[in-house]
């Protein structure tokens, strides 16, 4: 694997990786709440490991050419998004109770961000139909190690960018009770509209 082909694929993957969605929002609300926001990332990278090593044993490709199973799990990850953009927009962060919308622990912290991450429908765009496009068999890298590093920097990206975001939230949004309070319920509204829109076009199909 070339250095070309890595770069280029970086470039997409960021796309994705800045694109607001599910993730960000829980790492919006983990930055709004205390000594939340590692644990939340490590959540979210943690469901992207499950699907890298599924791509790395090659079911990846096994799931992605099932219609029936890819279906499934795109209607279970839309719906997922739904309930938590409902969640979210139920009870939006205010500092005087931003402990009560975040699990109490560190463990489920990173627990429900592993769900989030593992049924959000962006990372079955990502691993089933991006992946294959950059992984070249005949370049000598097995593919096995293709798929991995390919993994590893979007795993990268993501902690990177989810810290980013949940910094900025803590320092920035949480000054400004009224911003923070707008920015979740936007965040919850966007999961909701992009579960909604995932959901319809599934199910059109």
């Amino acid at each position: 694997m070339d250095t070309s082909t890595v770069a280029a694929f970086l470039a997409v993957d960021l796309l994705l990786v800045f694109t607001p969605g599910a993730d960000w929002a829980y790492a919006i609300t983990a930055g709004l709440r205390d000594r939340s926001v590692v644990p939340a990332v490590a959540g979210l990278i943690a469901g992207y490991a499950g699907y890298t090593a599924l791509a790395v044993a090659g079911l990846v490709v096994i799931v992605a050419s099932s219609a029936t199973v890819l279906t499934a799990l795109t209607i279970a990850g839309a719906a997922y998004l739904m309930w938590l953009g409902w969640g979210v927009l139920a009870r939006p962060a205010v500092l005087g109770a931003a402990t009560e919308a975040m699990p109490s622990s560190r463990a489920r912290i990173m627990l429900k961000g592993a769900g989030i991450s593992g049924l959000n429908p962006k990372a079955l765009l990502l691993y089933f139909s991006l992946f294959p496009q950059f992984i070249d068999p005949g370049t000598g890298w097995p593919v096995a190690a293709q798929t991995g590093l390919l993994g590893a920097l979007h795993m990268a990206a993501c902690a990177a960018v989810y810290l980013a975001v949940g910094v900025f939230a803590r320092t920035v949004l949480k000054t400004r009770p009224s911003a923070a309070r707008a920015v979740t319920r936007a965040s919850g509204a966007m999961m909701i509209a992009i579960g909604g829109f995932l959901l319809l076009e599934r199910l059109a199909r």
